[in-house]
Protein backbone atom coordinates (compact mmCIF):
# COMPACT_ATOMS: atom_id res chain seq x y z
CA UNK A 1 0.00 0.00 0.00
CA UNK A 2 0.97 3.81 -0.43
CA UNK A 3 2.85 5.32 2.56
CA UNK A 4 -0.23 6.82 4.29
CA UNK A 5 -2.60 4.90 2.48
CA UNK A 6 -5.93 7.61 1.89
CA UNK A 7 -9.38 6.91 1.01
CA UNK A 8 -10.93 4.25 -1.14
CA UNK A 9 -7.42 2.79 -1.34
CA UNK A 10 -8.43 -0.88 -0.92
CA UNK A 11 -9.97 -3.06 -3.72
CA UNK A 12 -13.62 -3.75 -3.21
CA UNK A 13 -13.42 -7.42 -3.96
CA UNK A 14 -10.26 -7.50 -2.41
CA UNK A 15 -11.23 -10.18 0.69
CA UNK A 16 -12.55 -12.34 -2.14
CA UNK A 17 -8.89 -13.57 -3.17
CA UNK A 18 -9.17 -15.84 -5.81
CA UNK A 19 -12.66 -15.83 -6.37
CA UNK A 20 -12.79 -12.28 -6.86
CA UNK A 21 -13.69 -12.66 -10.74
CA UNK A 22 -17.67 -13.46 -9.08
CA UNK A 23 -18.00 -9.43 -9.41
CA UNK A 24 -18.53 -10.18 -13.32
CA UNK A 25 -21.14 -12.85 -12.28
CA UNK A 26 -24.40 -10.41 -12.71
CA UNK A 27 -23.42 -8.65 -15.97
CA UNK A 28 -22.39 -12.56 -17.61
CA UNK A 29 -25.60 -13.31 -16.72
CA UNK A 30 -26.89 -10.89 -18.31
CA UNK A 31 -25.57 -11.60 -21.72
CA UNK A 32 -26.54 -15.34 -21.51
CA UNK A 33 -29.93 -14.47 -20.78
CA UNK A 34 -29.31 -11.90 -23.82
CA UNK A 35 -28.54 -14.99 -26.15
CA UNK A 36 -31.42 -17.10 -24.45
CA UNK A 37 -34.00 -14.87 -25.37
CA UNK A 38 -32.96 -12.95 -28.14
CA UNK A 39 -30.73 -15.69 -30.29
CA UNK A 40 -27.23 -14.90 -31.66
CA UNK A 41 -28.04 -12.73 -34.11
CA UNK A 42 -30.24 -10.33 -32.07
CA UNK A 43 -28.02 -9.80 -29.09
CA UNK A 44 -26.07 -7.52 -28.76
CA UNK A 45 -22.44 -7.76 -29.95
CA UNK A 46 -20.83 -5.12 -28.35
CA UNK A 47 -21.93 -6.51 -24.91
CA UNK A 48 -21.34 -10.08 -25.49
CA UNK A 49 -17.27 -9.30 -26.34
CA UNK A 50 -16.62 -7.54 -23.44
CA UNK A 51 -15.85 -10.61 -21.49
CA UNK A 52 -13.49 -12.60 -24.46
CA UNK A 53 -11.71 -8.85 -24.65
CA UNK A 54 -11.01 -8.70 -21.14
CA UNK A 55 -10.23 -12.50 -21.52
CA UNK A 56 -7.43 -11.63 -24.34
CA UNK A 57 -6.20 -8.14 -22.51
CA UNK A 58 -5.23 -10.80 -19.70
CA UNK A 59 -3.01 -13.16 -21.66
CA UNK A 60 -1.94 -10.09 -23.73
CA UNK A 61 -0.15 -8.29 -20.18
CA UNK A 62 0.69 -12.28 -19.84
CA UNK A 63 3.22 -12.38 -22.98
CA UNK A 64 4.80 -9.14 -21.96
CA UNK A 65 5.41 -10.19 -18.71
CA UNK A 66 7.04 -13.57 -19.81
CA UNK A 67 9.04 -11.42 -22.50
CA UNK A 68 10.48 -8.83 -20.75
CA UNK A 69 11.32 -11.67 -17.77
CA UNK A 70 13.19 -13.56 -20.63
CA UNK A 71 14.61 -10.71 -21.54
CA UNK A 72 15.70 -9.25 -18.49
CA UNK A 73 16.83 -12.45 -17.53
CA UNK A 74 19.72 -12.35 -20.52
CA UNK A 75 20.98 -8.64 -19.65
CA UNK A 76 20.79 -7.71 -22.76
CA UNK A 77 19.33 -3.68 -23.48
CA UNK A 78 18.28 -3.84 -19.84
CA UNK A 79 17.59 -0.39 -18.69
CA UNK A 80 17.83 -0.52 -14.58
CA UNK A 81 20.59 -3.40 -13.46
CA UNK A 82 19.02 -3.97 -10.04
CA UNK A 83 16.99 -7.37 -9.13
CA UNK A 84 13.63 -7.01 -7.17
CA UNK A 85 12.40 -8.95 -3.77
CA UNK A 86 9.30 -10.68 -3.28
CA UNK A 87 8.02 -7.61 -1.44
CA UNK A 88 7.68 -5.87 -4.83
CA UNK A 89 6.40 -9.69 -6.42
CA UNK A 90 3.16 -9.49 -3.53
CA UNK A 91 2.25 -6.02 -4.54
CA UNK A 92 2.06 -6.18 -7.75
CA UNK A 93 0.53 -9.85 -7.79
CA UNK A 94 -3.14 -8.35 -7.89
CA UNK A 95 -2.71 -6.97 -11.46
CA UNK A 96 -5.62 -8.61 -13.03
CA UNK A 97 -7.83 -6.25 -10.75
CA UNK A 98 -7.58 -3.35 -13.14
CA UNK A 99 -9.21 -5.75 -15.61
CA UNK A 100 -12.06 -6.48 -13.43
CA UNK A 101 -12.71 -2.59 -13.11
CA UNK A 102 -12.49 -2.15 -16.71
CA UNK A 103 -15.03 -4.92 -17.82
CA UNK A 104 -17.28 -4.21 -14.80
CA UNK A 105 -17.20 -0.42 -16.61
CA UNK A 106 -17.48 -1.39 -19.56
CA UNK A 107 -20.59 -3.17 -19.28
CA UNK A 108 -22.27 -0.63 -17.68
CA UNK A 109 -21.31 1.62 -20.54
CA UNK A 110 -22.59 -0.80 -22.57
CA UNK A 111 -25.84 -0.60 -21.04
CA UNK A 112 -26.78 2.63 -19.61
CA UNK A 113 -24.40 5.00 -21.96
CA UNK A 114 -26.23 6.51 -24.93
CA UNK A 115 -25.28 5.24 -28.17
CA UNK A 116 -23.37 2.26 -26.70
CA UNK A 117 -26.03 -0.15 -27.71
CA UNK A 118 -25.35 -2.77 -31.20
CA UNK A 119 -22.47 -0.71 -32.30
CA UNK A 120 -21.07 -1.84 -35.65
CA UNK A 121 -17.72 -3.65 -35.89
CA UNK A 122 -15.69 -0.30 -37.50
CA UNK A 123 -16.13 3.53 -38.04
CA UNK A 124 -13.08 5.17 -39.56
CA UNK A 125 -14.40 8.42 -38.14
CA UNK A 126 -14.38 6.92 -34.82
CA UNK A 127 -11.32 5.72 -34.65
CA UNK A 128 -9.95 9.43 -36.16
CA UNK A 129 -11.96 10.80 -33.29
CA UNK A 130 -10.57 8.46 -30.49
CA UNK A 131 -7.26 9.65 -31.36
CA UNK A 132 -7.72 13.60 -31.49
CA UNK A 133 -9.01 12.98 -28.01
CA UNK A 134 -6.42 11.09 -26.92
CA UNK A 135 -3.51 13.21 -28.60
CA UNK A 136 -5.46 16.02 -27.34
CA UNK A 137 -7.15 16.28 -23.69
CA UNK A 138 -6.52 13.18 -22.18
CA UNK A 139 -2.58 13.50 -22.38
CA UNK A 140 -2.82 16.55 -21.06
CA UNK A 141 -5.19 16.01 -18.30
CA UNK A 142 -3.19 13.11 -17.50
CA UNK A 143 -0.05 15.00 -17.60
CA UNK A 144 -1.60 17.48 -15.09
CA UNK A 145 -3.04 15.00 -12.77
CA UNK A 146 0.40 13.19 -12.76
CA UNK A 147 2.37 15.88 -11.80
CA UNK A 148 -0.79 16.63 -8.92
CA UNK A 149 0.07 12.91 -7.71
CA UNK A 150 3.02 13.91 -6.93
CA UNK A 151 2.60 16.57 -4.68
CA UNK A 152 3.18 15.47 -0.91
CA UNK A 153 -0.39 15.18 -0.10
CA UNK A 154 -1.61 12.81 -2.94
CA UNK A 155 1.72 10.98 -3.38
CA UNK A 156 2.27 9.43 0.34
CA UNK A 157 -1.61 8.40 0.10
CA UNK A 158 -1.74 7.21 -3.55
CA UNK A 159 0.69 7.51 -5.82
CA UNK A 160 3.93 5.90 -3.48
CA UNK A 161 2.16 2.54 -3.99
CA UNK A 162 3.03 2.56 -7.81
CA UNK A 163 6.63 4.03 -7.40
CA UNK A 164 7.45 1.45 -4.73
CA UNK A 165 8.94 -0.21 -7.55
CA UNK A 166 12.16 1.34 -9.06
CA UNK A 167 13.10 -1.27 -11.05
CA UNK A 168 9.85 -1.84 -13.25
CA UNK A 169 8.13 -4.71 -14.73
CA UNK A 170 5.06 -4.35 -17.58
CA UNK A 171 2.53 -5.55 -14.78
CA UNK A 172 4.06 -2.51 -12.79
CA UNK A 173 1.73 -0.25 -14.83
CA UNK A 174 -1.17 -1.05 -13.37
CA UNK A 175 -0.58 -1.36 -9.69
CA UNK A 176 -2.24 1.01 -8.16
CA UNK A 177 -4.68 2.13 -5.41
CA UNK A 178 -8.50 1.70 -6.11
CA UNK A 179 -9.21 5.28 -6.30
CA UNK A 180 -6.32 6.54 -8.13
CA UNK A 181 -6.84 3.62 -10.87
CA UNK A 182 -10.96 4.67 -11.04
CA UNK A 183 -9.08 8.37 -12.11
CA UNK A 184 -7.61 6.67 -14.93
CA UNK A 185 -10.19 5.01 -16.13
CA UNK A 186 -12.62 7.56 -16.34
CA UNK A 187 -9.94 9.64 -18.25
CA UNK A 188 -9.43 6.80 -20.88
CA UNK A 189 -13.42 6.84 -21.48
CA UNK A 190 -13.53 9.96 -22.47
CA UNK A 191 -12.49 9.57 -26.38
CA UNK A 192 -14.83 6.32 -26.25
CA UNK A 193 -18.04 8.01 -24.42
CA UNK A 194 -17.21 10.97 -27.05
CA UNK A 195 -17.83 8.30 -29.55
CA UNK A 196 -21.03 6.90 -28.54
CA UNK A 197 -22.51 10.22 -27.53
CA UNK A 198 -21.55 11.31 -31.43
CA UNK A 199 -22.53 8.13 -32.91
CA UNK A 200 -19.21 7.30 -34.13
CA UNK A 201 -18.47 4.20 -32.01
CA UNK A 202 -17.64 1.27 -32.84
CA UNK A 203 -16.46 -2.40 -31.56
CA UNK A 204 -13.18 -2.37 -33.29
CA UNK A 205 -12.12 1.06 -32.64
CA UNK A 206 -12.73 0.58 -28.69
CA UNK A 207 -10.37 -2.92 -28.72
CA UNK A 208 -8.17 -0.95 -30.75
CA UNK A 209 -8.00 1.75 -28.09
CA UNK A 210 -7.14 -0.58 -25.12
CA UNK A 211 -4.73 -2.66 -27.14
CA UNK A 212 -3.32 0.07 -27.52
CA UNK A 213 -3.27 1.79 -24.31
CA UNK A 214 -1.92 -1.71 -22.64
CA UNK A 215 0.87 -2.23 -25.11
CA UNK A 216 2.06 1.42 -24.75
CA UNK A 217 1.60 0.54 -20.66
CA UNK A 218 3.59 -2.92 -20.43
CA UNK A 219 5.88 -1.58 -23.18
CA UNK A 220 7.13 1.56 -20.91
CA UNK A 221 7.42 -1.03 -18.00
CA UNK A 222 9.36 -3.73 -19.46
CA UNK A 223 12.63 -2.59 -17.85
CA UNK A 224 14.04 -3.29 -21.38
CA UNK A 225 14.93 -0.97 -24.67
CA UNK A 226 13.10 -2.49 -27.82
CA UNK A 227 12.37 0.87 -29.85
CA UNK A 228 15.14 0.84 -31.91
CA UNK A 229 16.80 4.53 -32.51
CA UNK A 230 16.86 4.11 -36.08
CA UNK A 231 12.90 4.61 -35.57
CA UNK A 232 13.63 7.88 -34.54
CA UNK A 233 15.93 8.99 -37.12
CA UNK A 234 13.76 8.55 -39.80
CA UNK A 235 10.53 10.11 -38.59
CA UNK A 236 12.47 12.69 -36.06
CA UNK A 237 8.53 13.76 -34.89
CA UNK A 238 8.08 10.82 -33.31
CA UNK A 239 9.78 11.31 -30.33
CA UNK A 240 6.88 13.71 -29.31
CA UNK A 241 4.32 10.98 -30.01
CA UNK A 242 6.23 8.17 -28.46
CA UNK A 243 7.66 7.15 -24.97
CA UNK A 244 10.36 4.58 -25.11
CA UNK A 245 11.20 2.52 -21.94
CA UNK A 246 13.91 4.27 -20.90
CA UNK A 247 12.00 7.43 -21.34
CA UNK A 248 9.45 6.11 -18.93
CA UNK A 249 12.05 4.10 -16.67
CA UNK A 250 13.65 7.99 -15.44
CA UNK A 251 10.33 8.84 -13.89
CA UNK A 252 10.82 5.85 -12.00
CA UNK A 253 14.23 6.55 -10.53
CA UNK A 254 14.39 10.13 -11.04
CA UNK A 255 10.29 10.76 -9.78
CA UNK A 256 10.43 14.57 -11.05
CA UNK A 257 10.90 14.33 -14.29
CA UNK A 258 9.23 12.62 -17.88
CA UNK A 259 5.50 12.70 -16.08
CA UNK A 260 3.74 12.34 -20.03
CA UNK A 261 1.32 9.54 -20.18
CA UNK A 262 2.75 7.76 -24.01
CA UNK A 263 3.32 10.92 -25.83
CA UNK A 264 6.29 13.00 -24.56
CA UNK A 265 5.42 16.49 -26.27
CA UNK A 266 3.99 18.10 -22.97
CA UNK A 267 7.47 16.96 -21.11
CA UNK A 268 9.14 19.23 -23.92
CA UNK A 269 6.28 21.96 -23.32
CA UNK A 270 6.63 22.27 -19.92
CA UNK A 271 10.24 21.81 -19.48
CA UNK A 272 9.75 18.52 -17.20
CA UNK A 273 11.77 16.18 -19.79
CA UNK A 274 14.61 14.75 -18.27
CA UNK A 275 17.93 15.55 -20.25
CA UNK A 276 19.36 12.56 -20.04
CA UNK A 277 16.50 10.71 -21.93
CA UNK A 278 17.80 10.46 -24.91
CA UNK A 279 21.79 9.67 -23.87
CA UNK A 280 19.95 6.52 -21.81
CA UNK A 281 18.17 5.33 -25.01
CA UNK A 282 21.16 5.17 -26.89
CA UNK A 283 23.26 3.03 -23.88
CA UNK A 284 19.85 0.94 -23.11
CA UNK A 285 19.86 -0.22 -26.83
CA UNK A 286 23.32 -0.95 -27.14
CA UNK A 287 23.90 -2.76 -24.15
CA UNK A 288 25.35 -6.29 -24.74
CA UNK A 289 24.61 -9.48 -22.99
CA UNK A 290 26.57 -9.49 -19.37
CA UNK A 291 29.70 -11.70 -19.22
CA UNK A 292 28.93 -14.96 -16.56
CA UNK A 293 30.85 -15.83 -13.58
CA UNK A 294 28.54 -19.41 -12.40
CA UNK A 295 26.23 -20.99 -14.30
CA UNK A 296 23.92 -23.38 -12.80
CA UNK A 297 22.25 -25.49 -15.78
CA UNK A 298 18.72 -27.35 -14.27
CA UNK A 299 15.57 -28.60 -16.43
CA UNK A 300 11.55 -28.59 -15.76
CA UNK A 301 10.34 -30.96 -13.38
CA UNK A 302 6.68 -31.52 -13.49
CA UNK A 303 4.43 -30.13 -16.19
CA UNK A 304 3.46 -27.58 -14.28
CA UNK A 305 6.06 -26.03 -13.15
CA UNK A 306 6.73 -24.07 -16.39
CA UNK A 307 4.37 -22.07 -14.54
CA UNK A 308 6.12 -21.58 -11.23
CA UNK A 309 9.40 -20.57 -13.39
CA UNK A 310 10.37 -17.00 -12.96
CA UNK A 311 9.27 -15.73 -17.04
CA UNK A 312 5.60 -17.81 -15.95
CA UNK A 313 3.56 -16.70 -13.63
CA UNK A 314 4.69 -13.90 -11.06
CA UNK A 315 2.15 -15.22 -8.42
CA UNK A 316 3.21 -19.22 -8.75
CA UNK A 317 6.73 -18.41 -8.94
CA UNK A 318 7.38 -16.22 -6.11
CA UNK A 319 5.74 -19.25 -3.97
CA UNK A 320 7.05 -22.86 -2.85
CA UNK A 321 5.38 -25.70 -5.25
CA UNK A 322 1.95 -26.40 -4.31
CA UNK A 323 -0.53 -27.93 -6.74
CA UNK A 324 -4.07 -26.19 -6.98
CA UNK A 325 -6.99 -27.26 -8.35
CA UNK A 326 -7.13 -24.24 -10.82
CA UNK A 327 -3.91 -25.87 -12.15
CA UNK A 328 -5.41 -28.97 -13.38
CA UNK A 329 -8.15 -26.83 -15.08
CA UNK A 330 -4.24 -25.58 -17.82
CA UNK A 331 -3.50 -29.24 -18.34
CA UNK A 332 -4.34 -28.51 -22.18
CA UNK A 333 -1.89 -25.63 -22.19
CA UNK A 334 0.80 -27.52 -20.08
CA UNK A 335 0.44 -29.92 -23.13
CA UNK A 336 1.53 -27.38 -25.33
CA UNK A 337 3.92 -25.73 -23.27
CA UNK A 338 5.66 -29.20 -23.15
CA UNK A 339 5.34 -30.15 -26.87
CA UNK A 340 7.04 -26.50 -27.47
CA UNK A 341 9.63 -27.28 -25.18
CA UNK A 342 10.57 -30.55 -26.62
CA UNK A 343 10.87 -28.83 -29.81
CA UNK A 344 13.17 -26.14 -28.91
CA UNK A 345 16.36 -27.15 -29.64
CA UNK A 346 18.45 -24.92 -26.97
CA UNK A 347 18.67 -23.79 -23.50
CA UNK A 348 17.00 -20.47 -22.17
CA UNK A 349 17.94 -18.15 -19.34
CA UNK A 350 15.69 -18.68 -16.58
CA UNK A 351 17.08 -16.11 -13.97
CA UNK A 352 20.09 -13.81 -13.27
CA UNK A 353 21.45 -13.21 -9.85
CA UNK A 354 24.62 -11.18 -8.24
CA UNK A 355 26.27 -12.46 -5.17
CA UNK A 356 28.86 -9.89 -4.30
CA UNK A 357 31.14 -9.88 -7.55
CA UNK A 358 29.85 -12.65 -8.94
CA UNK A 359 27.45 -13.01 -11.49
CA UNK A 360 25.01 -16.07 -11.46
CA UNK A 361 23.03 -17.34 -14.04
CA UNK A 362 19.90 -20.53 -14.24
CA UNK A 363 19.67 -21.79 -17.84
CA UNK A 364 16.80 -24.70 -18.34
CA UNK A 365 17.54 -27.50 -20.32
CA UNK A 366 13.83 -27.74 -22.39
CA UNK A 367 13.09 -31.24 -21.02
CA UNK A 368 10.81 -32.52 -17.87
CA UNK A 369 11.50 -34.91 -15.45
CA UNK A 370 10.03 -37.87 -17.60
CA UNK A 371 12.33 -37.51 -20.20
CA UNK A 372 15.38 -38.12 -18.02
CA UNK A 373 13.52 -41.59 -17.81
CA UNK A 374 13.23 -42.71 -21.61
CA UNK A 375 16.59 -44.07 -22.97
CA UNK A 376 15.71 -42.88 -26.20
CA UNK A 377 16.02 -39.21 -24.90
CA UNK A 378 19.21 -39.64 -23.31
CA UNK A 379 21.39 -38.72 -26.35
CA UNK A 380 19.33 -35.53 -27.33
CA UNK A 381 19.70 -34.58 -23.73
CA UNK A 382 23.31 -34.84 -23.62
CA UNK A 383 23.34 -32.61 -26.67
CA UNK A 384 21.95 -30.01 -25.13
CA UNK A 385 23.70 -29.81 -22.08
CA UNK A 386 26.63 -30.16 -23.85
CA UNK A 387 25.80 -27.39 -26.10
CA UNK A 388 25.18 -25.21 -22.57
CA UNK A 389 28.58 -26.22 -21.23
CA UNK A 390 30.50 -24.81 -24.53
CA UNK A 391 28.14 -21.70 -24.49
CA UNK A 392 28.71 -21.13 -21.13
CA UNK A 393 32.78 -22.13 -22.16
CA UNK A 394 32.72 -19.28 -24.58
CA UNK A 395 31.06 -16.58 -22.57
CA UNK A 396 33.78 -16.83 -20.05
CA UNK A 397 32.20 -18.78 -16.95
CA UNK A 398 34.53 -20.11 -14.27
CA UNK A 399 32.00 -22.75 -12.98
CA UNK A 400 28.74 -24.84 -13.74
CA UNK A 401 26.92 -27.15 -11.80
CA UNK A 402 24.57 -29.60 -13.35
CA UNK A 403 21.67 -29.32 -11.16
CA UNK A 404 18.54 -32.16 -10.36
CA UNK A 405 18.61 -34.85 -12.99
CA UNK A 406 21.04 -33.22 -15.38
CA UNK A 407 23.94 -35.11 -13.32
CA UNK A 408 22.29 -38.34 -12.81
CA UNK A 409 24.54 -41.00 -12.68
CA UNK A 410 22.80 -43.11 -15.46
CA UNK A 411 22.59 -40.22 -17.90
CA UNK A 412 25.93 -38.71 -17.93
CA UNK A 413 28.17 -40.64 -15.11
CA UNK A 414 27.75 -37.35 -13.08
CA UNK A 415 29.44 -35.65 -15.45
CA UNK A 416 31.83 -37.15 -16.62
CA UNK A 417 31.00 -38.30 -19.57
CA UNK A 418 31.32 -34.26 -20.67
CA UNK A 419 35.18 -33.95 -18.82
CA UNK A 420 36.04 -37.10 -21.20
CA UNK A 421 34.55 -35.42 -24.12
CA UNK A 422 36.26 -32.06 -23.56
CA UNK A 423 39.00 -32.58 -21.35
CA UNK A 424 40.34 -28.89 -22.60
CA UNK A 425 37.37 -27.05 -20.93
CA UNK A 426 38.31 -23.60 -19.59
CA UNK A 427 35.83 -24.08 -16.45
CA UNK A 428 35.24 -26.00 -13.84
CA UNK A 429 32.31 -28.86 -13.73
CA UNK A 430 30.73 -29.32 -10.64
CA UNK A 431 27.39 -31.12 -9.16
CA UNK A 432 27.01 -30.13 -5.43
CA UNK A 433 27.35 -33.63 -4.46
CA UNK A 434 30.42 -32.73 -1.26
CA UNK A 435 27.55 -29.95 -0.13
CA UNK A 436 24.75 -31.70 -0.58
CA UNK A 437 25.97 -34.19 1.29
CA UNK A 438 27.58 -32.07 3.79
CA UNK A 439 23.77 -30.75 4.52
CA UNK A 440 22.22 -34.11 4.93
CA UNK A 441 24.92 -35.47 7.79
CA UNK A 442 24.86 -31.93 9.11
CA UNK A 443 21.14 -32.68 9.72
CA UNK A 444 21.72 -35.79 11.75
CA UNK A 445 20.30 -34.85 15.50
CA UNK A 446 22.99 -35.09 17.89
CA UNK A 447 23.54 -38.42 19.59
CA UNK A 448 22.46 -40.62 16.97
CA UNK A 449 24.61 -43.40 16.72
CA UNK A 450 22.98 -45.50 14.20
CA UNK A 451 20.83 -44.81 10.97
CA UNK A 452 19.34 -46.57 8.12
CA UNK A 453 20.22 -45.61 4.52
CA UNK A 454 17.24 -46.49 1.87
CA UNK A 455 16.77 -45.72 -1.47
CA UNK A 456 18.82 -45.85 -4.96
CA UNK A 457 22.84 -45.35 -4.30
CA UNK A 458 23.55 -42.22 -6.12
CA UNK A 459 26.78 -40.61 -5.86
CA UNK A 460 25.25 -38.15 -2.60
CA UNK A 461 24.56 -41.15 -1.04
CA UNK A 462 27.85 -42.40 -1.16
CA UNK A 463 29.40 -39.29 0.39
CA UNK A 464 26.56 -39.14 2.73
CA UNK A 465 27.71 -42.60 3.86
CA UNK A 466 31.09 -42.16 3.78
CA UNK A 467 30.55 -39.15 5.78
CA UNK A 468 28.97 -41.05 8.33
CA UNK A 469 30.91 -43.64 8.73
CA UNK A 470 33.88 -41.48 9.47
CA UNK A 471 31.62 -40.11 12.19
CA UNK A 472 31.27 -43.17 14.00
CA UNK A 473 27.98 -43.88 13.06
CA UNK A 474 26.83 -46.63 12.26
CA UNK A 475 25.08 -46.86 8.83
CA UNK A 476 22.77 -49.95 7.95
CA UNK A 477 21.96 -50.80 4.44
CA UNK A 478 18.98 -53.50 3.56
CA UNK A 479 19.20 -54.04 0.15
CA UNK A 480 22.70 -56.49 -0.09
CA UNK A 481 23.38 -55.58 -3.81
CA UNK A 482 23.49 -51.63 -2.34
CA UNK A 483 25.87 -52.87 0.78
CA UNK A 484 28.26 -54.81 -1.91
CA UNK A 485 28.34 -51.10 -4.07
CA UNK A 486 29.16 -49.11 -1.39
CA UNK A 487 31.68 -50.78 0.55
CA UNK A 488 34.72 -50.35 -1.67
CA UNK A 489 33.69 -46.29 -1.30
CA UNK A 490 33.75 -45.79 2.57
CA UNK A 491 37.23 -45.76 3.93
CA UNK A 492 38.64 -48.49 5.44
CA UNK A 493 38.98 -46.97 8.50
CA UNK A 494 35.69 -46.49 9.00
CA UNK A 495 34.44 -50.11 6.74
CA UNK A 496 33.12 -51.42 10.30
CA UNK A 497 30.39 -48.84 10.83
CA UNK A 498 29.23 -50.00 7.34
CA UNK A 499 26.53 -52.81 8.32
CA UNK A 500 23.53 -54.86 6.03
CA UNK A 501 20.71 -55.91 7.70
CA UNK A 502 17.42 -56.79 6.71
CA UNK A 503 15.43 -54.72 9.63
CA UNK A 504 16.55 -51.66 10.41
CA UNK A 505 15.56 -50.52 13.96
CA UNK A 506 17.10 -47.34 13.77
CA UNK A 507 14.82 -44.15 14.65
CA UNK A 508 16.66 -42.03 11.68
CA UNK A 509 16.31 -42.65 7.99
CA UNK A 510 18.33 -41.39 4.98
CA UNK A 511 16.19 -41.98 2.02
CA UNK A 512 16.19 -41.43 -1.37
CA UNK A 513 14.36 -42.13 -4.88
CA UNK A 514 13.80 -45.59 -4.62
CA UNK A 515 12.50 -45.21 -1.01
CA UNK A 516 8.79 -46.34 -2.10
CA UNK A 517 5.78 -46.20 0.75
CA UNK A 518 6.78 -50.62 1.49
CA UNK A 519 10.16 -49.14 2.72
CA UNK A 520 9.02 -46.36 4.53
CA UNK A 521 6.28 -48.90 6.33
CA UNK A 522 9.70 -50.84 7.51
CA UNK A 523 10.75 -48.22 9.98
CA UNK A 524 9.29 -48.12 13.27
CA UNK A 525 7.06 -45.45 14.73
CA UNK A 526 8.68 -41.92 15.05
CA UNK A 527 10.95 -42.45 13.01
CA UNK A 528 12.65 -39.67 11.31
CA UNK A 529 13.10 -39.34 7.55
CA UNK A 530 15.66 -37.00 6.09
CA UNK A 531 15.79 -36.87 1.95
CA UNK A 532 19.78 -36.71 0.43
CA UNK A 533 17.51 -36.59 -3.12
CA UNK A 534 16.37 -33.76 -5.39
CA UNK A 535 13.28 -33.93 -4.94
CA UNK A 536 11.04 -34.68 -1.83
CA UNK A 537 10.16 -37.94 -1.23
CA UNK A 538 6.67 -39.27 -0.91
CA UNK A 539 5.24 -38.85 2.60
CA UNK A 540 4.22 -42.35 3.25
CA UNK A 541 4.31 -42.58 7.04
CA UNK A 542 1.92 -40.26 9.82
CA UNK A 543 1.91 -42.22 13.01
CA UNK A 544 4.33 -39.82 14.89
CA UNK A 545 7.19 -39.95 11.45
CA UNK A 546 8.86 -36.81 10.67
CA UNK A 547 9.46 -35.45 7.21
CA UNK A 548 13.02 -32.99 6.63
CA UNK A 549 13.25 -31.03 3.71
CA UNK A 550 15.60 -31.95 0.84
CA UNK A 551 19.27 -31.20 1.13
CA UNK A 552 19.19 -27.21 0.97
CA UNK A 553 21.27 -23.95 2.33
CA UNK A 554 19.61 -20.51 3.38
CA UNK A 555 20.09 -17.71 1.20
CA UNK A 556 23.12 -15.36 1.80
CA UNK A 557 21.53 -11.96 2.07
CA UNK A 558 24.75 -10.71 -0.59
CA UNK A 559 22.45 -12.50 -3.16
CA UNK A 560 20.41 -10.10 -5.29
CA UNK A 561 17.48 -10.80 -7.53
CA UNK A 562 16.11 -13.50 -5.94
CA UNK A 563 12.15 -13.82 -5.91
CA UNK A 564 11.19 -16.71 -7.32
CA UNK A 565 10.73 -20.55 -5.83
CA UNK A 566 12.67 -22.91 -7.45
CA UNK A 567 9.79 -26.07 -7.41
CA UNK A 568 9.20 -26.16 -3.38
CA UNK A 569 12.26 -24.51 -1.66
CA UNK A 570 10.73 -22.02 0.73
CA UNK A 571 11.32 -18.17 0.51
CA UNK A 572 15.07 -17.25 1.94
Amino acid sequence: MATNPGLFSEWPWKRLGSFKYVVLAPWVAHGVQQVATKGWREADLGYLVILPSMMLRGLHNQAWITVSRLQNARGKRQIVDRGIEFEQIDRERNWDDQIILSAILFFLGALHLPGAQNLPLWRTDGAVLIALLHAGPVELIYYWFHRALHHHFLYTRYHSHHHASIVTEPITSVIHPFAELVAYELLFSIPMIACALTGTASIMTFELYMLYIDFMNNMGHCNFELVPSWLFTWFPPLKYLMYTPSFHSLHHTQFRTNYSLFMPFYDYIYNTMDKSSDTLHEKSIESKEEAVDVVHLTHLTSLQSIYHMRPGFAEFASKPYASKWYMRIMWPLSWLSMVLTWTYGSWFTAERNVMKKLRIQSWAIPRYNFHYGLNWEKEAINNLIVKAICEADKKGAKVVSLGLLNQAQSLNGSGELYLQKYPKLGLKLVDGTSLAAAVVANSIPQGTDQVVLSGNISKVACAVAAALCKKNIKVIITNKQDYHFLQPKIPEDAADNLLLSKTGIAKVWIIGEGADATEQLRAPKGTRFIPYSQFPPRMARKDGCTYSTTPAMSVPKTLQNVHSCENWLPRR
